[in-house]
């Protein structure tokens, strides 16, 4: 999929929970592709886009930011801030692009399509259930089986009649059309269903992980090849969290998805845990580590890394992967190979510790899988996280930890920007720091005593709108809640509004092309160059070329590279628009010749 984080290259080991969790501790004693190079391209869904703006932003605001970009909010995903996005085919990149520039935008990503991490060998001699013994699962049985936990499988269904399922089957949800039809329509899921929670004990078929577990089928693709895009698999894990799931296996590269990420977030402050395959495309994508998703890479039987398995900062803890015995749709059995296997390996592990020990956070449980994990690279590793996952030691390690001690410290919680005594309009960025001795759920910002927005994922940031409020001085606070529901509040912020002058404003900006000129004669990659200037701010910046939307900025200049070789010969428009704060605007436009000589005023033809 295509990536847009920033490569962490930190080699130092590392576990994601705080250190408040171990002196806890202390205390109380993806892919049908064979391994490549270099990650596949993916598609995305044609006309459609993510995008969730900053809290407290105004939905006529975020309605004219849309509309500046050709674009139009569809509605939210479940009960997310995330909007299902409608923009014109073919831009769906450029209008990404655009948002992200945006500062009252969180974020806006493609759509992206997401196959399932299976790798399916040929092998005969892979025919038994050799990673149960590896992760000592049976020494785990002896203190638990999962009993009353439910693993939610996002996937393309589960066979709810198989022999070895049919007993742990509770009620679930088709995400892409919102019916009851979780039936598996291309056999993935009844197969990733099976590693974590196959019915064990039974005389029949196979054991599994969390035998006792209950599976909770969420079908997020109604492909016949199982292929699934980001929002569906967000709807998905937003009604797994609503609906009482505690742990949720995702067999799907998402680790990088900002919006799977949020729906993931939500899942953890209700206490839940998601797990998700690192894909099989035997590279590093350059992901960096996800708090709210422990993701999986796949372990052979002599505990090395599968050569077609993923790695790097982002793999929290390694699994088995390779030859997975396990239920097939249609009431069979059969060898499946992949990350989407080390993933539900991983899952029932999680499920177990919970089984275990009912009373631990997610950050404890996260705690307890990956330094119970064998270490089988001595440390931290980008091929394993913090080890292959040891299911009997994350037992006993769950059991020593005991009753988790009850939280009564508050979070602590100030505003740093605006500056205290800072004169501000418009919409103003308002920036929050939180942070926990366990884990913060929520911020909320209110100005003068009045509630503007809720934000439940760092950074903290708020998108104000102090055009509604009387010019002078205005308090702003913020308060902090946990996840035990304790609250904490910041010292008060005085700012000063302003907006008297811009009610007044009908002076609109003015917009200059400085590069190139009107008639000129270009070739290659050229750059151009606009510039704007007004008695105020210059709000947006944009660049069209042709009619397109190709990039905006904030603020009063911006400089583009066009590459002309992608566009046929002949005459062509680029356009420049200009905005202030109060939706004043100026335009200018030019044309160029791509490709010939020029007889347009103004330019110079080729010599």
């Amino acid at each position: 999929m295509p990536i847009f984080t920033v490569r962490r290259f930190s080699k130092t080991p590392r576990l994601k929970t705080t250190l408040s969790i171990l002196s806890a501790v202390m205390t109380a004693l993806i892919c049908q592709a064979p391994a490549s190079s270099s990650p596949p391209e993916k598609s995305w869904k044609t006309g459609y886009i993510l995008v969730k703006p900053k809290a407290g932003l105004a939905a006529s605001e975020l309605k004219n930011i849309l509309k500046r970009n050709n674009a139009q909010s569809l509605g939210v995903i479940g009960t997310l801030d995330v909007h299902l996005v409608n923009v014109p085919e073919n831009g769906e990149a450029v209008v990404v692009r655009a948002l992200s520039k945006n500062p009252h935008i969180d974020f806006a990503e493609l759509d992206v399509e997401v196959e399932p991490g299976e790798f399916i060998p040929n092998d005969p001699q892979y025919g038994n259930a050799w990673h149960l013994p590896k992760i000592e699962a049976a020494n785990a049985w002896d203190h638990s089986t999962a009993e009353s936990i439910t693993i939610a499988i996002l996937d393309t269904g589960v066979d709810a009649a198989h022999p070895d399922l049919f007993a742990n089957m509770v009620p679930g949800w088709n995400a892409v059309d919102g019916s009851s039809n979780t039936s598996d329509i291309q056999g993935h899921g009844t197969a990733v269903a099976g590693t974590a929670a196959a019915t064990g004990n039974n005389a029949t078929g196979i054991a599994s992980i969390a035998w006792n577990a209950q599976i909770m089928p969420v079908r997020i693709s109604n492909r016949s090849d199982g292929n699934a895009y980001f929002s569906d698999i967000a709807r998905g894990l937003n009604w797994a969290a609503d609906h009482g799931a505690d742990v949720a296996n995702i067999s799907y590269g998402v680790t990088g998805s900002s919006t799977v990420t949020s729906a993931a977030h939500k899942m953890r402050d209700k206490g839940g845990v998601v797990v998700v395959a690192g894909g099989n495309d035997g590279s590093d994508p350059g992901i960096t580590d996800n708090p709210d998703i422990i993701t999986v890479s796949a372990t052979t039987s002599s505990d090395s890394k599968a050569s077609w398995s993923n790695y790097g900062n982002f793999i929290d803890v390694g699994a088995p992967g390779v030859s997975i015995l396990t239920t097939s749709r249609g009431g069979g059995y059969g060898n499946w190979s992949g990350t989407s296997f080390a993933s539900p390996a991983a899952a029932g592990v999680v499920a177990l510790i919970m089984g275990a020990n009912p009373s631990l956070s997610p950050n404890e449980i996260e705690f307890v899988l990956e330094s119970s994990a064998d270490q089988v690279a001595g440390g931290w590793h980008p091929y394993y996280g913090n080890g292959r996952v040891n299911a009997a030691s994350a037992v006993q390690l769950a059991l020593d930890m005991g009753q988790a001690p009850v939280d009564s410290e508050p979070p602590v919680v100030d505003i740093f920007s605006p500056d205290g005594g800072a004169t501000v309009a418009g919409v103003v960025l308002v920036e929050v720091n939180a942070s926990d001795n366990v884990r913060v759920h929520a911020v909320t910002l209110f100005a003068n005593g009045q509630p503007v927005g809720t934000d439940f994922s760092v950074p903290y940031q708020f998108s104000w709108d102090s055009r509604v409020y009387g010019d002078g001085p205005a308090i702003l606070t913020a308060i902090a809640e946990d996840t035990s529901g304790i609250s904490g509040e910041s010292e008060e912020r005085v700012v000063f509004i302003a907006n008297h002058d811009l009610v007044d404003d009908q002076d609109p900006p003015t917009v200059r092309i400085t590069s190139p000129v009107d008639g000129a004669n270009v070739s290659g990659v050229i750059t151009i160059e606009v510039s704007a200037e007004d008695n105020d701010t210059v709000e947006l910046l944009e660049l069209y070329i042709d009619g397109v939307l190709r990039t905006s900025i904030d603020g009063g200049s911006l400089i583009f590279s066009w590459n002309t070789r992608k566009v046929s010969g002949g005459t062509h428009t680029i356009e420049a628009i200009a905005y202030d704060r109060v939706g004043n605007s100026d335009e200018q436009s030019l044309q160029v010749l791509v490709g010939g000589k020029s007889s347009m005023g103004g330019g110079k033809g080729k010599k």
